[in-house]
């Protein structure tokens, strides 16, 4: 499994093109509470039912909080079958916080 932190995530945005998705794993209650533009939200618990459509993507950026859910997640999509994941494992919207860098 590829893994990489919230930082690097961070400095991708900006490349990141429309096949590519942040897939944020948190609750819908973090959600609202902010998240990375852009990015869409299902529950870690429930990612294996969103695999098939998750397929049609280049790259899926999957985080969470501070990385524990999206890696579980990340292994669920992989046991899959999906080849084009990424797990944000490191710091996650914690540290998206810290930094101040913004959410919607």
């Amino acid at each position: 499994m590829k893994i990489i932190s919230i930082d690097e995530l961070h400095d991708k945005l900006e490349g990141m093109g429309d096949s590519d998705l942040i897939l944020d794993v948190r609750t819908p209650e973090e959600f609202i509470s902010g998240h990375i533009k852009g990015a869409r939200n299902e529950g870690h618990e429930s990612v294996a039912g969103i695999a098939d459509e998750l397929k049609s993507y280049g790259t899926v950026y999957v985080h969470c909080k501070m990385g524990g859910r999206a890696k579980m997640a990340s292994e669920m999509l992989e046991g899959a079958g999906l080849t084009n994941i990424v797990c944000v494992g490191n710091g996650g919207m914690e540290r998206w916080g810290q930094m101040g860098w913004p959410t919607v």
